[in-house]
C-alpha cells in the first residue's frame, strides 16, 4: 500500500539537497516530483510521489 505521508516542501528540498530556486526551475520544466497545493497555498508532496521520482532518476542514471 502506498504511503499516505505528506512532506512539506522544506523536507523535500532537504532530502533531495536542492535549493528552493533550483527546485522551482526544475518544476517549471516539468521534471520535479508531483506536488499538492493546499487551500492555504502551502505545498506538500506525497512520500509515494517522491519515492517514484527517485526511482525514475535512479533508472536513468
Amino acid at each position: 500500500m502506498p504511503s499516505t505521508e505528506k512532506l512539506e516542501l522544506r523536507e523535500v528540498l532537504k532530502e533531495i539537497k536542492m535549493s528552493r530556486a533550483a527546485f522551482y526551475r526544475m518544476r517549471a520544466r516539468g521534471a520535479a516530483p508531483k506536488l499538492i497545493k493546499l487551500p492555504n497555498g502551502h505545498l506538500r508532496c506525497r512520500r509515494s510521489d517522491l519515492d517514484a521520482w527517485w526511482a525514475r532518476h535512479e533508472m536513468s542514471a
